[in-house]
């Protein structure tokens, strides 16, 4: 059955409700960490000349796709982008910025680790137009940088970190808690110790055992101790807010926190579900096309990528959403803000409200807060969100 005129309107502009970004995967790491499940890869030598030009067909391609759109971020993830050579970077910004109009406080951020950073490097990126970094610390104690397979110590992570101030004003770093052995007054003293550093943006996230990863094997054979129960994993989290809330830094999503002002512009475009551009192996990316918002996913192997984006496309999959997906994505991802989500928009997107009986139970035991212009998780919600999502998401 065919959408009415009016929605389909309204859902070929529903983008702009949450900006316009690209994403940039460069998928080369100098080693795999054993927690990670993202698309990296290890090799000896890298055709980095290729890759710009690889990269430059698939941005002109997407540019025909949705041209003139005004552009709020770009962000280059990986794997370690830092490993990327500063010509490349600055042949990859200048050709986004070539086909979209920027908008005034345009973001680039570019993911970093500290093993891969050089002064010299990262004047370069800044004369490329990269304007904010984000920096993979992970931790704060030597032997469980070891633990998590992060190739630097601490002491390098600092000077990385003072190399990254030097040069950007706006720079954040990860940290992962409830690792294993840690307790709740070592992750007390680790966050400290972490907001001390801290320059406006910091990405605090548990540790998560990921089937097909290194510790997830060894989870499975049970030979990955001490991880915090969750109980203790709780308390970590619900320190977490209270602390960074306390220095300045409070949480704006689930695992993010900062200064009022500084919260990544590209993150928020996925989470308050506008369109973005994912160009790299494996990257992912949601368009409006036709008035039909659609997925698009990239091949995923380096290799295989590489060849199809040289024969004229490296999309492996372009999946148009109906509607009910695109509600589902739209309330996934606009709950973990902090800000949460406008139902009237939900009810544009889905063709129908959320179900009036489980707004009134969550808010009757304290999950949501909500009105005729906002539905927010509260504190105590965020804890249990996925549970919050699936009487949400069920009719």
């Amino acid at each position: 059955m065919p959408l009415p005129s009016s929605l389909q309107a309204a859902l070929a502009d529903d983008w702009q409700e949450g900006g316009f970004g690209v994403y940039v995967h460069w998928p080369f790491c100098q080693a795999k960490c054993p927690y990670c499940d993202f698309n990296s890869h290890v090799v000896a030598e890298i055709d980095q000349s290729r890759w710009l030009r690889a990269y430059i067909s698939e941005i002109d391609r997407m540019a025909e796709l949705v041209p003139g759109r005004v552009l709020t971020s770009i962000f280059f993830g990986g794997g370690t982008p830092s490993l990327m050579q500063p010509d490349v970077v600055a042949g990859v910004v200048e050709r986004i910025r070539h086909h979209w109009p920027a908008a005034n406080d345009l973001e680039v951020t570019l993911e970093a680790n500290p093993t891969s950073v050089e002064a010299g490097r990262f004047a370069g990126y800044a004369q490329a137009g990269v304007n904010r970094v984000s920096m993979g610390i992970q931790a704060l104690n030597d032997d469980d940088l070891r633990r998590l397979g992060r190739l630097h110590s601490v002491a390098e992570a600092r000077r990385a970190f003072d190399i990254a101030r030097a040069q950007f004003d706006r720079v954040s770093f990860d940290l992962i808690y409830a690792r294993q052995d840690q307790t709740l007054a070592d992750w007390r003293t680790e966050l400290t110790e972490a907001l001390s550093m801290a320059v406006d943006h910091l990405s605090l996230y548990q540790l998560t055992i990921e089937q097909g990863t290194a510790f997830g094997d060894r989870y499975n054979a049970g030979k990955l101790r001490g991880l915090p129960v969750d109980d203790v994993a709780a308390d970590m989290y619900q320190a977490t807010q209270e602390i960074c809330e306390d220095a300045g830094m409070p949480a704006y999503e689930v695992s993010n926190h900062a200064r009022p002002g500084a919260e990544s512009r590209h993150n928020r475009v996925y989470w308050r579900y506008g369109d973005y551009v994912g160009i790299g192996p494996g990257a992912h990316g949601r368009l409006t096309l036709n008035g039909t918002r659609h997925a698009t996913e990239q091949w995923r192997a380096p290799g295989k990528w590489m060849q199809q984006a040289e024969a004229g496309s490296a999309d492996e999959v372009i999946t148009p959403l109906g509607t009910d997906e695109q509600a589902a994505e739209f309330l996934m991802m606009g709950l973990r803000l902090v800000e949460g989500i406008d139902p009237q928009r939900y009810e544009r997107v889905a063709g129908h409200p959320l179900p009036p009986q489980k707004l009134r139970y969550l808010s009757e035991i304290g999950m949501i807060d909500h009105g005729p212009t906002h539905l927010r998780v509260t504190p105590q919600g965020r804890m249990v969100l996925n549970a919050v999502l699936e009487q949400l998401l069920v009719e």
